[in-house]
């Protein structure tokens, strides 16, 4: 789907499954040094962050939060990590959704391609200002 193509009208809202396909395939596009950095991350695709979520974050709009890295990034893990769950990235459908509709200028496998580049971004090291700059650079 290129950033013109819309969802047809008569079609349902892309579901959570739909969603986490497009996650999937952008996951599975990136390079292989990427993904083998990524061998303990867990993705998933949820409808909204929950209350508690965003209250600990300081969020009030549950719309302003596409996506989610919780971890310890690489750049800070150490032997001790061994233990601990793995690292998660969650992408929000609904705000993801709603943030394709109001831009309408960027195909829905686009815009979840990047929330989940953003995320994994994160679980390598980078910070928000380190993704901000790539973006920046790559727009």
């Amino acid at each position: 789907m290129s950033a013109t193509e819309s969802w047809p009208a008569d079609a349902a809202a892309p579901s959570l499954a739909d969603i986490d396909a497009l996650a999937r395939a952008a996951f599975a596009a990136l390079p292989e040094a990427m993904r083998a950095r990524c061998d303990r991350l867990v993705i998933g695709v949820e409808e909204f962050p929950d209350d508690a979520l965003l209250d600990d974050m300081g969020i009030e709009d549950p719309f302003e939060l596409t996506g989610l890295y919780e971890g310890v990034a690489l750049t800070e893990q150490s032997v001790d990590d061994a233990l601990r769950p793995p690292d998660r990235v969650t992408l929000y459908r609904r705000p993801i959704l709603d943030e394709w509709a109001d831009r309408a200028n960027v195909s829905l496998r686009e815009l979840v391609a990047h929330v989940l580049v953003h995320e994994v971004a994160h679980h390598v090291g980078l910070s928000d200002d380190d993704i901000a700059a790539i973006d920046d650079w790559t727009l």
